[in-house]
């Protein structure tokens, strides 16, 4: 019994775009969560900067925005939003 080169062929093909279409699946869902997390992570270090801000005098909205940034750029962009908070004078 021989196997058909086009029933080869098409298997072949079938699996690469089997491949193909879970991976487009998976990298947005990777984006996703780790976008989650470093709002999550923002917020949690905006939470403890408004805690603290009897000693310092500082205090930060926490919203998507603000958590988003601090969570994406860490250090840099708390300091970047409490730069811009003294700037605009909010």
């Amino acid at each position: 019994m021989q196997i058909p080169w086009e029933l080869v062929a098409a298997f072949g093909l079938g699996l690469a775009l089997l491949y193909w279409v879970g991976y487009l699946l998976v990298v947005p869902t990777r984006f996703v969560w780790r976008m989650m997390a470093c709002g999550v992570l923002g917020g949690i270090a905006l939470w403890v900067l408004n805690q603290l801000s009897g000693f310092t005098g500082i205090t930060v909205a926490v919203n998507p925005f603000t958590a988003l940034t601090v969570g994406a750029l860490g250090v840099p962009g708390l300091g970047m939003i409490i730069a811009l908070q003294f700037i605009l004078g909010i």
